[in-house]
């Protein structure tokens, strides 16, 4: 019988609401393991080119470089990437533990996820001191 002739078994939601999600903390932690690992492929690299392009340049453009990472907002990137890396690197870890099949209860996969998260959190804290 062809699938348009069956008769559906329950009535299927005309769309998926994600808001009403309720992702459990290890989720969200794989999630924004990928996110970052993203945030940091696409723009945290070429930034960070950019900037020893122009640090290597001469001792002008490191000055000018300088100068231009003073700025609010390029601490604010600097803050976020900084975040990125220390949660993307958390994750990582976490991830390669579980792959060694440590950390694979639910109790232990839902703690390592909230170290994983506070950590880097905290890590991002010592930064944003340490640009302001």
């Amino acid at each position: 019988m062809p699938a348009l002739d069956r008769p559906a078994g329950k009535p299927r939601p005309v769309y998926l609401d994600l808001t009403a999600i309720r992702l459990p903390l290890p989720a969200f932690v794989s999630i924004l393991h990928r996110a970052t690992g993203a945030l940091l492929f696409l723009v945290g690299i070429p930034w960070l080119l950019w900037v020893v392009q122009h640090a290597l340049a001469s001792p002008d453009a490191w000055a000018a470089m300088r100068t231009s990472l003073a700025h609010p907002f390029a601490k604010l990137v600097l803050l976020v990437l900084a975040w990125g890396y220390f949660h993307h690197f958390l994750a990582g870890v976490r991830h390669l533990a579980m792959d060694l099949h440590i950390g694979l209860e639910l109790p232990s996969a839902r703690r390592s996820a909230a170290v994983a998260l506070v950590l880097a959190l905290l890590l991002a804290l010592a930064v944003a001191v340490a640009l302001w």
